[in-house]
């Protein structure tokens, strides 16, 4: 599997974009996962259904199945968060793992940056920074992205980790944007 990192502030819009370029490298036949850091508490049960009622009865995990979908809840209990590393051994192989959060993580990442939101931009300190997406010019001798231009962050991804589509798989008609 292949990790990119997606880092930035708060509200410069590090998950719209996610989003977009998800699709993106779908169309394109590559089968992509996500590791998203919290910063707070989160909770994708709640009191009353079964499975809340089983994790707060004392069970470590709980797995929900459908015929959509499923998830594991796996409860800390005290222990360390997971390291990056850790999280990204959970998941099923992939062409690409997107990383959301975990900025300082020693892998390559896009920063994204917008200056109306009034905070430094990363890139200076953080040697793992391959390239800016932002919504104007940066003064870097980075690649920069346009952070309204999905399509060439996709673009940007695809060349920088190497990625094609397994064989078998192809490219889908691609959504507009």
């Amino acid at each position: 599997m292949k990790v990119i990192g997606i880092a930035g502030w708060s509200g410069s819009g590090k998950t719209t974009l996610v989003e977009l370029v998800i699709g993106l490298l779908e169309a394109r036949g590559l089968v992509v996962s996500l590791v998203k850091h919290a910063h707070h508490e989160f909770d994708i049960d709640y009191p009353g259904k079964d499975s809340w009622r089983h994790r707060h009865a004392g069970c470590r995990e709980v797995l929900v199945t459908s015929a959509n979908r499923w998830a594991v809840m796996h409860e800390l209990r005290g222990r360390p968060e997971l390291k990056l590393e850790e999280a990204l051994a959970q998941l099923s192989p992939c062409d690409l793992v997107l990383v959301e959060g975990f900025k300082h993580e020693p892998i390559p990442k896009i920063e994204i940056w917008r200056a109306a939101i009034d905070k430094p931009q990363l890139f200076p300190n953080d040697p793992h920074i391959i390239a800016v997406a932002s919504d104007q010019a940066v003064a870097t001798g980075l690649p920069q992205l346009d952070l309204n231009q999905p399509a060439q962050v996709a673009d940007f991804i695809v060349k920088a980790m190497g990625l094609s589509p397994a064989p078998g798989r192809s490219e889908k008609a691609l959504p507009a944007y």
